[in-house]
């Protein structure tokens, strides 16, 4: 049951996590909403839960915490590269959404 638990926790922060960092509509209002200090913040929970529970942990609790953390991570970096572009009067956001539609 713990390992339940734990892993539940860890799919809670992830959600909100995708949630904050636009890419899944917040399901309170149906709009996707980016907040991405919030997403650091999300991140760095899961961060500190991982390092508190090190040792402490199944295989499969440290691999879903773990991947759980990278890929947040990996959006986190794309999504803010993509507001400092448009912030410095790069490619609009259309334009963004357009060529990332394109490549997948």
């Amino acid at each position: 049951m713990e390992e339940n638990l734990f892993i539940f926790v860890v799919s809670f922060f992830t959600e909100w996590g995708w949630q904050v960092l636009g890419k899944v509509p917040n399901p309170l209002t149906g709009k996707t909403e980016k907040n991405l200090v919030l997403a650091r913040r999300v991140i760095d929970i899961l961060g500190m839960l991982q390092q508190k529970t090190q040792n402490n942990l199944t295989k499969d609790e440290e691999r879903v915490i773990s991947a759980a953390i990278a890929e947040l991570q990996l959006n986190y970096v794309d999504e803010a590269k993509k507001e400092r572009i448009s912030k410095e009067g790069g490619i609009s956001d259309n334009e963004q959404k357009e060529s990332s539609e394109k490549t997948e």
